[in-house]
C-alpha cells in the first residue's frame, strides 16, 4: 500500500478547523485533525508546505517510521505548530490501519478498559450566582464533574468568563482579545465562588477551576490553600508552566490537586513535572501533542507515577 495523495480542508464559519486527507492506492483514506486553536492556517501551512510532500509514496502502514520521520527529520523539533501537523498525519494514518483491519482503532490499541468515561461541563456566570445556577443546570443534565468560573468584582472582563449565552472557547479565529486582571480581587473573590457553589450543590459533584496560567507560584500556592475546604478535583493551570520547579512551591503549600498541559505538545514538555509528581493530571492531547502514538508515550509514563 502506498500513500498516492493528501489536501489539507480548512473549514468551520467562525473559526478554522483543519482537517488532512490521506489517500493510498488501495481505496483506503484517512481522516486527521490539526486543529490549532487561534493558529490554525500556520499548521495548514506547515502540512501544505513541509507535510504533505514528504507523505507521497510512502507505505501509511508505517506509522512509527513516518513520526520519527516527521519529528526528526525537519531538523526543528517539537512546538506547536509541528506537532500538530504531525498529530494529524498521526492520526490519519491509525485511521487507515484500523480501516485495514476491519475493526475499530480501540481494538488495535488493546480494547476497551472502560464502559463509560466521565467528563465535565463548563459552567460560568457574570458572577457567583449566575455561576451557581449554571452549575445547577449541568448538573440536571447528568454531569458528574463541573468546572465552575465567574467574573470578578471590579473587572469589566474576565478571560474564561461568557456572558452572552456562547460556549466557552478557549481561543477564537481572528487576534486575540484583551482582558481586565487584578490577582487580589480574583483571590479574594474565588474561595467565595466555591463556597457558594458547594452550599448550593453538596458533596456528590466534582468541581474544578481553571486559573488560566494568571498567578505566580507562591500565589497559586495561596489559592490552592484557601480552595482545600471545598475539595476541588483539580485546579488547572495555576502558573506559567514554561517554569516546571515552579510547581514545586505549589505542591509544598497545598493538597489541592493540580492539572496543567492542554497547551503541551510533546512528553518532554511534561515529564519533570509528572517524575517528580509536582502535579496530578496530564491534560495533553491528541491533536497538540503528536498523535496519537506520542500521547500514548505521555500517558503510559504519566500512569508509572499514578
Amino acid at each position: 500500500m502506498k500513500i498516492t495523495n493528501a489536501r489539507v480542508i480548512v473549514c468551520s464559519p467562525g473559526r478554522n478547523f483543519v482537517t488532512l486527507l490521506i489517500e493510498t492506492d488501495e481505496g483506503l483514506t484517512g481522516l486527521g485533525d490539526g486543529s490549532l486553536n487561534g493558529r490554525e492556517l500556520s499548521v495548514a501551512s506547515y502540512l501544505t508546505d513541509h507535510v504533505i510532500p514528504c507523505l507521497i509514496g510512502r507505505d501509511p502502514q508505517q506509522i512509527e517510521d513516518i513520526w520519527h520521520y516527521l519529528y526528526r527529520g525537519a531538523y526543528w523539533r517539537r512546538g506547536p505548530v509541528t506537532m500538530s501537523a504531525i498529530a494529524a498525519v498521526d492520526t490519519a494514518l491509525w485511521d487507515i490501519k484500523a480501516k485495514a483491519a476491519g475493526m475499530p482503532l480501540y481494538q488495535l490499541l488493546g480494547g476497551a478498559s472502560r464502559e463509560r468515561v466521565m467528563v465535565y461541563a463548563h459552567a460560568n456566570g457574570r458572577d457567583i450566582a449566575e455561576t451557581v445556577d449554571e452549575v445547577h443546570k449541568h448538573a440536571e443534565l447528568g454531569y458528574k464533574a463541573i468546572r465552575a468560573l465567574s467574573g470578578v468584582p471590579g473587572l469589566n472582563k474576565v478571560y474564561g468568563v461568557i456572558t452572552d449565552g456562547q460556549k466557552y472557547e478557549p481561543a477564537t479565529k481572528g487576534l486575540p482579545t484583551e482582558q481586565d486582571w487584578d490577582t487580589s480581587k480574583y483571590l479574594l473573590h474565588t474561595p467565595k465562588l466555591f463556597d457558594a457553589v458547594r452550599s448550593a450543590i453538596g458533596w456528590d459533584h466534582h468541581l474544578l477551576h481553571d486559573v488560566h496560567h494568571r498567578l505566580t507560584p507562591i500565589e497559586a500556592a495561596r489559592l490552592g490553600k484557601d480552595l482545600e475546604p471545598f475539595r476541588l478535583f483539580w485546579m488547572e493551570d495555576p502558573t506559567p508552566a514554561e517554569n516546571q520547579e515552579a510547581f514545586r512551591l505549589i505542591r509544598q503549600h497545598t493538597t489541592t490537586p493540580v492539572a496543567v498541559g492542554e497547551i503541551f505538545n510533546s512528553l518532554w514538555d511534561c515529564k519533570d513535572l509528572i517524575q517528580n509528581q509536582l502535579i496530578d493530571y496530564i491534560r495533553a492531547t491528541v491533536v497538540h501533542a503528536g498523535g496519537i502514538t506520542h500521547l500514548r508515550r505521555i500517558a503510559d509514563f504519566a500512569a508509572m507515577y499514578q
